[in-house]
């Protein structure tokens, strides 16, 4: 009777054992899960931000070139204009010459 009662508090004992250490693997799933869970939340933040600052520069850098695109725009037509005030004198004394000719 004594070895069969030592049998099963050792079957008992081991039972316990098994529950113990399952729960401590579940406890421990649990905890990589959440932490997991955690690092992917803060990289989606970290990218997201890393994102926003990206075309932030983007941004910046295509207003520069607008910039200067109007700049070199303006200055065309500057030159544009002042050749054409220079030909409008001489259209003026085409004009005249030919009215005066007639």
């Amino acid at each position: 009777m004594d070895a069969i009662r030592k049998v099963t508090e050792v079957e008992d004992k081991s039972r316990a054992e098994k529950a113990d250490a399952e729960a401590r693997v579940r406890q421990a799933l649990a905890e990589a899960e959440r932490e997991g869970q955690s690092q992917l939340q803060k990289a989606r933040r970290e990218a997201a931000e890393n994102g926003k600052e990206l075309l932030r520069q983007a941004e910046a850098r295509a207003a520069e070139a607008a910039k200067e695109v109007a700049k070199r725009a303006e200055a065309e037509s500057d030159a544009l204009r002042s050749a054409a005030k220079g030909r409008l004198d001489e259209a003026a004394e085409m004009i005249v010459g030919r009215v005066v000719k007639s």
